[in-house]
């Protein structure tokens, strides 16, 4: 049984993170599941695993991790000796999945084909479903106005490619596609969930993709905003994605799935006006919307913006209306922002992380004040 929230949060680790994160989003309490599943993770201490293994853990799961052994989580922490941890390589040794039965399997690390196919048929006679974790990167290039999950994808990346940026891209995407395919190849159409997210955020990430505007919101004054009036942006909190995957995983909801959010099209300007709302500071919104400009200071990107040009045209227009009917909710945006913000500046990030984002010689944040007056001087 888990203890009741007041002594779990008088006893937790994950007191180095702030009453009000805890209070609003991370360990709010959660209803029992009507009924207990066995639950093998495959990749559990990264961004989305913890977050995984919470919302299961309130629901009354039990819970398998098998992982390498060499890190730690930065939430959730004290979490994982409630977890039977099994201790392999998905590489070399799978000898800790030879034995064992499991209701689910979570495959979050799949990152070679390979490794999907072997873990997939090692456990296909041993487990109810197969969960991958997958990518709307199966979708690139993104050339299209809307794509929904029956739009073809590609198992292969081109033989030829210059752009190392765009050839990751194609490699990322075909591997992520073609791991999709060896999931259902051996655990059948019935019995195998896919899961795309877009670009997830939250406590815990480790990209530092998202955290640019927790931290600018959170400091206030002049904030650049790149991109068109009309331009998209697609995100979602990690939470939404994980505690989603956790009653896809209890209803054994079959399919393949965007998980994109927000719930509605929303453009980047949209985005940063409620964003901005995260913190009581005064900020003004500078918008920038010449991609010349943009393009000659060295912002191509600033997640969740993407420049839709190009092969990115489309790279903030999937549907996710079937994930939606499929019970995928999501977290106020404010929310959302504020809990990572809390997360970034407490005990379990150490300064030297911080500081090597938020000092780092050439970057956005570095920069932004010198973009800002570039943008200025060249509309007089």
């Amino acid at each position: 049984m888990l203890k009741s929230r007041r002594k779990f949060l008088k006893k937790s680790s994950i007191g180095l993170l702030s009453i009000p994160l805890l209070s609003a989003g991370l360990l709010s309490f959660v209803p029992k599941a009507s009924k207990p599943l066995k639950i093998l993770i495959l990749g559990g201490t990264s961004f989305l695993g913890p977050h995984q293994i919470a919302y299961a853990i309130q629901r009354g799961h039990q819970i398998t991790t098998f992982t390498r052994g060499k890190s730690k989580p930065t939430v959730h922490l004290d979490l994982m000796d409630k977890v039977d941890q099994l201790i392999g390589d998905r590489d070399s040794d799978l000898s800790a999945l030879e034995k064992g039965e499991w209701d689910v399997v979570i495959d979050n690390s799949g990152r070679k084909t390979a490794w999907t196919e072997e873990s997939a048929n090692l456990l296909k006679e041993r487990a109810g479903i197969y969960m991958y974790t997958s990518s709307t990167g199966v979708f690139y290039p993104y050339l299209q106005d809307s794509v929904d999950e029956e739009f073809p994808v590609r198992l292969t990346a081109p033989d030829q490619i210059e752009n190392e940026e765009e050839k990751m891209e194609y490699w990322y995407g075909a591997m992520k596609a073609s791991s999709e395919a060896a999931t259902i190849k051996a655990f059948g159409k019935d019995r195998a969930v896919i899961v795309r997210p877009t670009y997830m955020f939250g406590p815990g990430d480790k990209t530092n993709r998202f955290i640019y505007w927790a931290i600018r919101f959170k400091r206030g004054g002049n904030v650049m905003v790149p991109g068109k009036t009309e331009d998209r942006v697609q995100y979602i909190d990690v939470r939404d994605v994980a505690e989603w995957m956790i009653r896809l995983a209890e209803q054994k909801t079959a399919g393949t799935f965007n998980a994109s959010g927000p719930a509605k099209t929303q453009t980047m300007i949209k985005f940063a006006k409620e964003a901005k709302n995260s913190f009581d500071v005064d900020t003004k919104l500078v918008q920038i919307d010449d991609y010349e400009f943009l393009k000659k200071q060295h912002v191509p990107h600033l997640i969740p913006w993407i420049m839709p040009v190009g092969k990115n045209y489309g790279s903030a227009r999937i549907e996710n209306k079937k994930a939606i009917g499929a019970g995928m909710t999501f977290r106020d945006l404010k929310t959302s922002i504020r809990e990572t913000q809390e997360w970034w500046i407490s005990e379990t990030v150490s300064q030297s992380r911080r500081d090597k984002f938020e000092l780092k010689p050439g970057s956005v944040l570095q920069r932004e004040k010198d973009i800002l007056a570039s943008w200025a001087a060249y509309n007089k």
